[in-house]
């Protein structure tokens, strides 16, 4: 069993004259195919006047995760960090970083997927955005 930080990140796309993004960060340990347990799960809600870069999108993975009480690797989708290959990212990151792998991993992502649109959502209708 290992522990791991499954991150999504849901707006980036322009909506006005703004990007209103949330970043979802679940905590959970995990086998190779089996989530094994859902430790914490924390958002952020970041806004932008320019289109994230991937030092921004570090940023956000980076506030989002220091609000958990869990140690683990940080995992997410290539696509969120622009397809660069992982030691490019890696760099970036004060903590344990990598692409998902595994199935647990992808379940898990899936996980901060949905939670990070529900509550994406959830925020612009509380705005009164469309």
């Amino acid at each position: 069993m290992f522990d791991i930080i499954a991150v999504d990140i849901s707006g980036r796309h322009k909506i006005g004259d703004e990007y209103l993004m949330v970043c979802a960060a679940v905590a959970a340990s995990v086998t190779a195919d089996h989530i094994e347990k859902v430790n914490q799960i924390t958002i952020r809600s970041f806004r932008s006047r320019s289109s994230p870069d991937i030092p921004y999108v570090v940023k956000m993975i980076e506030d989002t995760v220091s609000e958990l009480k869990f140690n683990g690797t940080i995992v997410t989708e290539a696509g969120d960090m622009y397809n660069k290959p992982q030691w490019v990212i890696d760099s970036m990151f004060s903590h344990d970083f990598k692409y998902q792998e595994s199935l647990s991993e992808r379940r898990c992502i899936e996980i901060a997927h949905h939670v990070s649109l529900g509550s994406r959502k959830l925020l612009l209708k509380e705005l009164d955005i469309q």
